[in-house]
């Protein structure tokens, strides 16, 4: 596991070589989803596991990283830096490269490696296939398609020009079904390492890093700008804030 992290935190180093010469960190942004991507795989090559669970954990890990590598390069490739990024480039003055060097690469280096732990070990660790690790999977797509399909709603609202809040589709069971559908595949990816080697029960941790993130942190500050949006408040009264299911009966 620790070639893992010396992987994950070599990546980021170049990123941050970039985005120094470039000045404009938020590029680790377009780095974040491909990084899983990139280690696990480096890890499969070194490792050469012979069990055909690290490979569908591979897969289904690029599925995600691949498509989130090709939504943040398309809105980001040619943008300016985040205004995230830009105040607190303005905050740090003369310590801001190797502030971002710590605060902004390694640390998301260091997400990326508890994040990703589940992925990892399984290619570290050449784990027999069962069937009944097939649960994980389920719960995975389930994750998935959430996300998938909450994304693709979200767009077809935003293109239509309607303006105001999407309540239609997966939105009216979930606020943020594609938060929600993160939080299943990561809790999915777990379940299907720990049915196949129960001994790896400790790597909860992976689910749980994400969980956290979507709980106390994504979801708390996107909700604070949705508030001032028209239909807010009784759209959030009848639709569960995270987590999935039939929305109330109106008051």
């Amino acid at each position: 596991m620790l070639n893992a992290l010396l992987i994950i935190l070599a990546y980021f180093f170049i990123f941050f070589i970039v985005g120094t010469a470039i000045k404009n960190n938020s590029i680790v942004d377009i780095g974040w989803g491909l990084g899983f991507v990139v280690a696990s795989w480096i890890l499969y090559l070194v490792y050469q596991p012979t069990s055909f669970a690290p490979l569908l954990a591979n897969i289904l890990i690029s599925l995600w990283g691949l498509r989130l590598f090709y939504y943040i390069m398309r809105r980001n490739i040619f943008a300016e830096e985040d205004f995230r990024y830009q105040n607190w480039r303005k905050a740090w003055g003369k310590w801001v490269i190797p502030r971002a060097f710590l605060q902004v690469y390694m640390l998301q280096g260091l997400f990326m490696f508890a994040i990703g732990s589940t992925v990892y070990y399984l290619n570290v660790n050449d784990v027999s296939f069962n069937y009944l690790s097939i649960v994980g999977l389920v719960i995975w797509l389930i994750g998935y398609l959430f996300e998938v399909i909450g994304d693709r709603q979200l767009k077809r609202h935003i293109a239509s020009k309607r303006g105001g809040i999407i309540t239609t589709g997966l939105w009216q069971y979930t606020r943020h079904p594609n938060y929600f559908g993160e939080i299943l595949m990561w809790w999915g990816l777990y379940l299907f390492a720990v049915l196949l080697d129960p001994s790896a029960w400790w790597l909860v941790y992976s689910p749980l890093a994400m969980t956290y993130i979507f709980v106390f942190v994504s979801t708390p500050l996107l909700e604070e700008r949705m508030k001032t949006r028209d239909g807010w408040e009784e759209y959030a009264k009848r639709t569960n804030k995270l987590f999935a299911w039939f929305p109330k009966d109106p008051v």
